[in-house]
């Protein structure tokens, strides 16, 4: 396997036309505070899927560092398959970052990037996807190495990497990773070496209950400190059954792995899903987006964490007293929803995403509503819509919120809002209420989703 060093990476990037980073001071050999801290500075970064160098269809990572004045727009990096030390090669059909995940794999003080190219061929085998670590460094992601799949995810049409999840799901303080693959869930846990090793390898699934894996999504649900994991996927009832039921699956942290927890039916599939503290009671309430639900006018249901795990459930849609706008068909309310403390409260705040929506008489431009979080969690009364303008002139097509990031990236204790726009991506800072929709941040062309 190459491993680029420094000089060689700051070369090879020159040679690419882009800006090699400054080098930060070397981290301490302990596990990174912050999972999207691929640098060791201290500073959150943000990483999403971008376009590669060629201009190809092959996909690419791109990464925007952070300063102590926040991102800084200046020091970015883009990294595909033909990046030095990074395993593969660019191809059609791949699509590299479609899925990405962050964590201190190896516990060296940089943040990795975990990076999903469902599609890629393997061999002989078509679609059986890749899941490459990329390594965080001192300079930033330096050099890459394959996860080695499993069973049924070791095939054509697997797609190895269709959802990333990490976690501390055992508490033994090594980050776990969660892959997505031939429709099952597997458990890699941590920790993760450079050659390629990892600890043991478990496969996730409801015996005999016709399950299929589809999305993850990791968080503190019941409060007991270990990550905990919800599993999105479908569920045939019976083998007289042929309808599937689309389904979210808890499954508790325990020091022998995941233990499966309660199963709660959707009234249509999730498309994204976040975790939060809406109400601040020590537990992490998970959001689903169903953009497909009611003829794709859309719903997010909110299932409230608990000690035992996550009970009862709140759903919203743009009908919710409060919320802003009207429930139309193809709207996709819920296509994408990212979860983070927008105002400093403490309480943790949601974002919406409705991609489709029409706005006086331009088709599909696009907005999103923040739900504040408060005493008695999420409230259409507490919702706020940020429209496409906030990124520029209103125009049809833009598709305003088709993907989502909340996090604090100056660390003034506010979530930040990253909004994926047609042509590009923005950023709006928060503030005591709710994020300001002036004075946004342009950002690199975002080819699909955010590290969430």
């Amino acid at each position: 396997m190459r491993t680029a060093t420094s000089a060689a990476l700051a070369a090879a990037l020159l040679t690419a036309g882009l800006t090699p980073l400054a080098l930060s001071s070397p981290a301490a050999a302990a596990v990174a505070k912050q999972y999207d801290d691929f640098n060791g500075d201290g500073h959150r970064d943000l990483a999403f899927q971008g376009y590669s160098r060629d201009g190809g269809a092959s996909g690419a990572v791109t990464v925007v560092y952070g300063s102590a004045k926040g991102l800084d727009t200046a020091h970015t990096q883009t990294i595909d398959q033909d990046s030095p030390g990074v395993p593969g090669t660019n191809e059609e059909d791949d699509s590299f970052g479609e899925t990405l995940a962050g964590a201190d794999l190896n516990k060296d003080g940089y943040s990795d990037l975990v990076v999903g190219n469902p599609s890629e061929k393997a061999g002989t085998a078509a679609y059986r996807g890749t899941v490459t670590i990329l390594w965080g460094s001192a300079s930033g992601l330096s050099g890459g190495t394959t996860l080695t799949p499993k069973g049924s995810a070791n095939r054509s049409q697997a797609h190895f990497g269709a959802s990333l999840a990490t976690g501390d799901f055992t508490g033994d303080g090594s980050p776990d990773l969660a892959v997505v693959g031939g429709m099952e869930t597997w458990l890699y846990r941590g920790p993760f070496t450079k050659a390629g090793h990892t600890g043991a390898v478990s496969e996730i699934d409801k015996t005999d209950a016709g399950w299929y894996s589809s999305r993850l999504v990791a968080g503190n649900v019941n409060g007991d400190g270990r990550t905990d994991l919800v599993v999105i996927g479908e569920q045939f009832p019976s083998a007289a059954d042929s309808t599937p039921k689309q389904r979210a699956w808890f499954l508790k942290g325990s020091s022998s792995g995941l233990v499966s927890g309660a199963s709660k039916t959707l009234g249509s599939g999730a498309w994204d899903a976040a975790i939060g503290d809406f109400d601040k009671d020590g537990y992490g309430d998970i959001a689903l987006g169903l953009p497909e639900q009611d003829h794709g006018k859309g719903a997010v249901t909110v299932w409230r964490g608990g000690s035992s795990g996550p009970s009862g459930s709140t759903t919203f849609t743009q009908a919710t007293a409060g919320v802003s706008g009207t429930p139309e068909a193809d709207d996709d309310f819920g296509a994408a929803v990212s979860a983070g403390d927008t105002n400093g409260d403490g309480y943790a705040d949601l974002a919406v995403g409705v991609p489709l929506e029409d706005v006086d008489g331009k088709e599909d431009q696009g907005g999103l509503h923040v739900f504040r979080g408060g005493s008695g969690g999420l409230s259409g009364t507490r919702s706020s819509w940020i429209p496409q303008t906030a990124a520029g002139p209103a125009d049809s097509d833009t598709g305003f919120g088709n993907t989502l990031h909340l996090r604090d990236l100056t660390g003034d204790g506010r979530a930040d809002l990253a909004i994926g726009v047609a042509g590009g991506a923005v950023l709006l800072r928060g503030t005591s209420t709710v994020p300001a929709t002036s004075g946004a941040v342009r950002l690199p062309m975002v080819g699909g989703a955010f590290l969430d």
